[in-house]
């Protein structure tokens, strides 16, 4: 080869490489600045640390122990909490089936639907909510634990019943001491605490908090450009933070929802409803307060008019869902409880 057609195959050998690379560097940066826009968007990772999540779950009023994450659970699966002895949390927010009951209004005693035509949130994740139920009446697990329990379309048990249901049985008597010390007075509200504590664990980091918390490679491009659509159509403007979600919000800021009239609510005393967690929604239909939609693509699109004002093509609608898939995440393994046996002192099922 004569030395000029070396330095030519040189010069393309370098040209290609610098091509290369800079295809390279420019795809590493685009996935940068897609996570810095993003965060600019106000929306914060899962910690990929044990420690970091049980220091964002923790509540130093009310600290997670194993023995009261174990003793939680078994309440929170306990149908003896209920009037009937059928109804247990687990009920409407079966931790199998994405913490939802799966239609579009709460089932509870005997056999009544919630009077607003109100849907079941999902459980999980419910720790990361700024507020509780869709009106944001309950600023944390603690205290919206109580209301289902007594609720008379829910669980329909008074206060009083619990507590006798519950220190009637020896298994749990002593399991409460063995938790809390030998000392401890079993009330309603160490019942509902001691639940709240089991759901604080229910977190679920998915593969869109690997992308935040630095693997690029754990979202595919299709996803990514479903993300870049879902932050340039102003969605995180209301689902944004660690939970994508649970914040008081107005709404139908910019037209009516179309099954606004299903169901009587209307939100909190200023018309603000609580912005159901992203996380795990590929799981979660019905959506909406009321269960209105079962499409995960419609209620994109619907929510693109009703909050945001826009039309919503198809196309973009199928992009974004394919970005939502990836807050599906990884759940913490439940092993169904065996609960304490019942005594003669047991107080028995009412079904009036």
């Amino acid at each position: 080869m004569k030395r000029d057609e070396i330095l030519l195959a040189g010069k393309k050998t370098l040209a290609l490489t610098t091509i290369l690379f800079a295809g390279v560097s420019a795809f590493a940066m685009s996935d940068m600045d897609l996570v810095k826009k993003v965060t600019k968007a106000g929306i914060k990772p899962i910690p990929s640390s044990k420690m970091q999540i049980l220091k964002l779950v923790d509540d130093p009023k009310n600290p997670i122990t194993d023995k009261k994450v174990e003793l939680g659970k078994k309440l929170y699966f306990e149908p003896r909490l209920s009037k009937s002895g059928l109804i247990s949390c687990n009920t409407c927010h079966n931790l199998a089936a994405g913490g939802v009951d799966g239609v579009a209004a709460a089932i509870g005693h005997k056999w009544t639907a919630n009077p607003h035509h109100l849907n079941s949130p999902t459980v999980y994740n419910s720790v990361l909510n700024k507020a509780q139920f869709w009106d944001g009446r309950s600023p944390h697990l603690e205290d919206q634990a109580q209301g289902p329990i007594q609720a008379g379309p829910e669980m329909a048990a008074p206060a009083k019943l619990v507590v006798e249901r519950v220190t009637s049985m020896p298994g749990y008597v002593n399991e409460f001491k063995n938790t809390y010390g030998s000392s401890v007075k079993i009330d309603f509200k160490l019942i509902a605490d001691t639940i709240a504590v089991f759901e604080r664990t229910l977190v679920t980091p998915s593969s869109f908090d690997d992308f935040l918390n630095g693997n690029l490679d754990a979202l595919t491009s299709e996803q990514k450009e479903g993300l870049n659509l879902f932050i340039d159509k102003g969605c995180a403007s209301c689902h944004n933070d660690i939970g994508l979600g649970g914040t008081m919000q107005p709404f139908q800021v910019a037209k009516k929802y179309k099954f606004a009239s299903l169901g009587d609510f209307k939100g909190d005393k200023n018309g603000m409803v609580k912005t159901p967690t992203l996380r795990n929604i590929e799981e979660t239909a019905p959506y909406f307060h009321n269960g209105g939609i079962w499409s995960l693509t419609e209620a994109v699109k619907e929510m693109g008019s009703v909050q945001l004002g826009l039309s919503i093509s198809d196309k973009d609608a199928d992009k974004i869902t394919t970005f939502l898939k990836t807050l599906t995440g990884e759940k913490p393994t439940i092993i169904y409880p065996t609960l304490p046996v019942s005594t003669s002192k047991t107080p028995k099922p009412e079904f009036n």
